[in-house]
């Protein structure tokens, strides 16, 4: 009950302080699935998407996987204990973490993460890592990829009292095919290079990043031009 409520009252406050200060436009949205577990897959050019993607997932059971080196900040630490966050070590193979990621899943409930790892210092997705495709296969959840745009640098423009333009894009759900466990790697890598391939196409242009001339993002643009 905590927990609800605590979400609520922040998801409140987000929403009114991004009607305030930015102007956001939604696509997509009806592509979240109501109920059973799912996976949220999104690029992470700043802070802003965590709370942004967070608070348009209308469901309670929806949490993430943080990096552990937040637990500094006092107040997002609360922040991030409230909210029911998984805590994850970077530093190395957290299987406590991904354990817990798995087992929400699996229960039903949805998880956002960043293949990436961390936020793009170039404003462009960057290349990622195999911890999202690993998580999908042991879940056996779809996967719902989400592209943000237009929180790259957000602060500067929001201090010279500009209201940017926030664009989330929310992608159809799909699956993975099942890792062969005699060819691991290479089937973690093909499974990730798919996730990033669905968020690349969703993007604009310029932050496609290391996936702009990927094949398979050419083809999902023209396939979503060309339906």
């Amino acid at each position: 009950m905590y927990k609800r409520i605590f979400r609520k009252v922040l998801c409140a406050i987000f929403r009114l302080l991004f009607f305030l200060l930015t102007r956001v436009r939604v696509l997509g949205k009806d592509n979240m699935p109501s109920h059973g577990g799912y996976l949220i897959a999104a690029n992470h050019l700043s802070m802003i998407e965590v709370p942004l993607v967070y608070c348009m997932v209308n469901r309670d059971d929806v949490t993430g996987l943080v990096a552990r080196k937040h637990q500094k900040n006092l107040f997002f630490r609360w922040i991030v204990h409230g909210l029911g966050g998984i805590w994850l070590s970077r530093d190395e193979i957290d299987t406590r973490a991904l354990r817990d990621a798995r087992d929400h899943m699996k229960n039903g409930g949805v998880l956002g993460i960043s293949p990436e790892g961390t936020r793009s210092q170039t404003g462009a997705l960057t290349p990622a890592k195999t911890g999202v495709a690993f998580l999908a296969d042991q879940a056996g959840v779809p996967i719902v990829p989400v592209a943000v745009s237009g929180t790259w640098q957000i602060t500067k423009q929001i201090i010279t009292l500009r209201r940017p333009i926030l664009q989330v894009h929310f992608g159809e759900p799909f699956s993975l095919p099942p890792i062969d466990r005699k060819n691991r790697d290479a089937g973690l890598r093909n499974n990730t290079e798919e996730i990033m391939c669905r968020i690349a196409a969703l993007l604009p242009p310029e932050h496609r990043g290391v996936y702009a001339d990927h094949p398979r993002v050419l083809e999902l643009i023209k396939l979503q031009q060309n339906p």
